[in-house]
């Protein structure tokens, strides 16, 4: 199975059918009079969401969805069939966008949650409908109206309490083995995680938090170096980010580098996401001796001039990881808390989350639109002149479809 979290698509709800031009023919009944039944109401589209659906390839393959026509009306005032409804089913966390308009018409982030997208056309009238004292014979139907139409960019965002960022290889699929019961491939070199992973960490009765594990980043991923930053778009819903950091990289790089490097992507994909709350994690403290790890772990946090928590740990043998998992957990809870008391400070985490998602979905929109670009052979200086808000995805990005790893929870 492909994991996709972007596809485009063409809606097209069910024409109304048409009224019914018909007088009623009985042996012995004169001046019958009319009897044409009206047309049966298009049939519309919805989507909804599913628990049992993780990605959206099926809509990579099969891009329009056609709901059903009503049928005509028929004689003895027979009202048509309505045309049955097409219901397509998403994963939740799924956005819908008209692609013309750029409007988000929803955001799907509950089990069984529907939205009709577009509407079928209403049925045409048939003859009855006309008739009066003054015209008993009607020979006046109506056709049925046209149903809607719509292009449709679906954006799917994993839903995730806790995001984990970080170079390749500093061993993110690690702590959430090492947390939860995902398990994630984990291998000794870059780019082992190619697709977002999802686990659940278990902290106690009725305890509990999602972590998302992401593609890590390069420096230069803004402009598409490694995986881009294409898969940074499924933090936008967490509520705090672990930074993770390799104390002793295997190629001597600077840990201060790539921490600043990290930060500085996360500014050009959204600035909003940048100034989200992140922890710092200090990891595999068992590759070094017990004094040389702290001593590490000190220089890194004095050359950065961290303010905010550091935790010290090893994934790969589970030190220090129980007390991190304990200390999001109840830093969660007084978030949920403090939501729930202070109307202030839950309307601006809300403002937060919407800036943030408007932010990633402009910086998506702007990369798809220079990647288009750059297969038509222009340059950045004339990508820049370029850009502009008209938007036109066709997914034909097909290099980024890879292997999705269904974690067990």
């Amino acid at each position: 199975m492909k994991f996709v979290d972007e596809a485009s698509i063409r809606v097209l709800a069910g024409d109304g059918g048409n009224g019914c031009l018909s007088f009623r023919r009985e042996k012995y009944v004169e001046f019958g009079g009319p009897d044409g039944g009206n047309g049966g109401v298009g049939g519309s589209v919805i989507i909804q969401t599913c628990v049992n659906v993780n990605t959206l390839v099926d809509f990579r393959y099969e891009r329009t969805r056609h709901a059903q026509r009503g049928e005509n009306g028929t004689r003895r005032d027979c009202t048509g069939a309505g045309g049955k409804d097409v219901v397509l089913m998403v994963p939740v966390g799924t956005t819908i966008i008209d692609e013309e308009t750029d409007e988000v018409l929803g955001d799907l982030v509950k089990e069984g949650q529907e939205l009709v997208v577009v509407k079928g056309g209403a049925g045409g009238l048939g003859n009855t409908c006309f008739k009066s004292s003054t015209n008993r014979a009607p020979r006046k139907t109506t056709p049925g109206k046209p149903g809607e139409q719509r292009r449709l960019r679906l954006e799917l965002k994993v839903l995730a309490d806790v995001g984990l960022l970080g170079m390749p290889n500093v061993g993110k699929s690690t702590l959430i083995r090492a947390v939860s019961a995902a398990k994630p491939k984990v291998a000794n070199y870059h780019f082992t995680t190619l697709v977002p992973n999802l686990g659940v960490v278990d902290v106690g009765r009725y305890r509990s938090f999602v972590m998302a594990d992401i593609p890590g980043l390069i420096e230069g991923a803004a402009d598409g170096a490694g995986l881009g930053v294409r898969f940074l778009k499924h933090l936008a819903r967490t509520r705090l980010l672990l930074h993770v950091v390799d104390i002793a990289p295997w190629d001597e790089s600077d840990p201060v580098e790539a921490v600043d490097a990290i930060v500085g992507e996360l500014h050009l994909f959204s600035r909003t996401l940048a100034e989200r709350e992140r922890w710092l994690v200090l990891n595999k403290l068992d590759l070094l001796p017990d004094d040389e790890a702290e001593r590490r772990c000190q220089e890194i946090v004095e050359e950065l001039d961290w303010q905010g928590p550091v935790f010290r740990v090893s994934a790969v043998n589970g030190q220090g990881t129980q007390d991190l998992v304990y200390e999001i957990m109840n830093h969660l809870e007084e978030l949920d808390l403090r939501m729930g008391e202070d109307e202030d400070f839950a309307r601006k985490e809300m403002d937060a989350r919407s800036a943030l998602e408007e932010e990633a979905r402009m910086k998506m929109k702007e990369l798809v639109e220079r990647r288009k670009r750059q297969k038509e052979g222009l340059g950045d200086d004339e990508l820049d002149d370029e850009l502009d808000d008209g938007f036109d995805d066709d997914d034909d990005d097909d290099e980024h479809d890879m292997e999705v790893v269904n974690a067990p929870y």
